[in-house]
């Protein structure tokens, strides 16, 4: 990956529906050159997705999940996949092993997620931080 495939992702991160043509005004290529090696970001696997932001009103959170040392992360998190409300899950290192980013109707809501998490037995422990602003970069 080199600066010109920085540029094009730098962009796309502010708005995946930017239209190659803008793009390539922007940075100063042709619309097939931007055309090719999103292509080829996609194939090799460095975008892995396009994907909604928004804005909903509903409360998002952070929910920080502490795992016994024995249990399979990459399962785990395949599971909390699942769940409707989860936007995000992310294996992480440091004390907790698993972050969901959930968008909630309500904190109601959110609150019956880490019950839900907590009646896991691979669970040992949650935290959960309220998302107050959201800024994409």
């Amino acid at each position: 990956m080199d600066d010109l495939d920085r540029e094009i992702l730098s962009i796309l991160r502010q708005d995946a529906r930017t239209p190659y043509t803008e793009i390539a005004d922007e940075i100063g290529t042709s619309e097939g050159t931007v055309r090719n090696r999103v292509e080829r970001l996609t194939e090799e696997g460095v975008i892995e997705r396009f994907t909604v932001a928004t804005r909903t009103g509903n409360v998002k959170a952070m929910i920080e999940i502490e795992v016994d040392v024995d249990v399979d992360h990459h399962a785990l998190a395949d599971a909390f996949v699942e769940w409707a409300e989860v936007d995000f899950v992310w294996e992480v290192s440091g004390e907790e092993d698993v972050v969901l980013i959930v968008d909630c109707a309500d904190t109601s809501e959110v609150n019956d997620l880490i019950t839900r998490a907590r009646e896991r037995e691979e669970v040992m422990g949650t935290k959960t931080r309220l998302i107050l602003e959201e800024r994409v970069g």
